[in-house]
Order: structure tokens, then C-alpha cells, then sequence
């Protein structure tokens, strides 16, 4: 049986995406998950846009999203996931991501972008979770990475 057969979860809108992860504003870095198969595949969205904090000195005269924080909605939006599909056990409490390895950043990310988090998992054992993501805006790619993180449950 699939894990979206199990689940039923296929998307996340923000509410939801706000019942399973901690981070707020400014700092949630994902808008909606758009596709989901359990844990298998997610893909998440971030509509980018000017007024975000970051913007007003990275850089002022050319904005461009930190690569960071690309990372970083890769990260939540698999974790996301990982709680909406009640894979991990029980209530999540936390997710606290634990790696970033085969980095790379292919072009800058702007104010207006749609960027996609392509997140696919690599791998699972207890409560830990590889995934392997990338970052794409109009279907080319602007970065990828390898992220883990652990999913404690109450």
C-alpha cells in the first residue's frame, strides 16, 4: 500500500502547513505543498516577493534571495510532509534538521519568482529522514542539496 493510499494527504494549504511545522513569519519558508505521495515525493511552493526582510539588505540595489534560505524551505517542506503523513509516530513535537550535503546554488533566486521545492526521499531509519531536493523557477533549476533532519514525537 502507498503511503498517499495511507495517508490520504495529497496537498497542504497554509493552514495546515501551519499545524505541522513551528515556524512563523518571517521565517516560514514555504506557502503551500502543492503535491504530495506520503513521504516519497513533495513538492512545495514559495511565491517571492519584495517585501520580504531579507530583501532590504541582501542587496538593496539587486535583490536576491539568501541560498540559505532556499536550504532552508527545501528542509521545511519536507519535514512538513514527514509530519502531515503520521509517518513519524505519534505527534510530531519538533523537527530539528540535522544536515545539508551536495550544495549547490545554479542561479539567483528574485523577487517574483515562484520557487518549487522538489523534494524526494533518499531514505528513512527510526526517526530520521534523507531527502534529496531541488529548487527549481520556471522549471530550471536554481539550487540542490541533500537535507536530513529528526522528527521527535511526544
Amino acid at each position: 500500500m502507498s503511503e498517499e493510499t495511507k495517508t490520504g494527504i495529497s496537498s497542504l494549504d497554509i493552514m495546515k502547513l501551519l499545524e505541522c511545522l513551528p515556524h512563523r513569519y518571517p521565517f516560514l519558508l514555504v506557502d503551500k505543498i502543492t503535491e504530495m505521495r506520503g513521504t516519497d515525493y513533495i513538492l512545495g511552493v514559495k511565491n517571492v516577493t519584495f517585501n520580504e526582510p531579507h530583501f532590504q539588505g541582501h542587496f538593496p540595489s539587486a535583490p536576491v534571495m539568501p541560498g540559505v534560505l532556499i536550504i532552508e524551505g527545501m528542509a521545511q517542506t519536507a519535514g512538513a510532509a514527514c509530519v502531515a503523513s503520521g509517518d513519524a509516530g505519534g505527534k510530531a513535537k519538533v523537527v530539528y534538521f540535522m544536515t545539508v550535503d551536495k550544495c549547490k546554488f545554479r542561479k539567483p533566486v528574485v523577487p517574483g519568482d515562484v520557487l518549487e521545492y522538489h523534494m524526494t526521499r533518499i531514505n528513512r531509519r527510526r526517526n530520521m529522514w534523507w531527502f534529496k531536493g531541488e529548487a527549481k523557477v520556471d522549471g530550471q533549476l536554481v539550487a540542490e542539496a541533500e537535507v536530513s533532519a529528526m522528527v521527535v514525537v511526544e
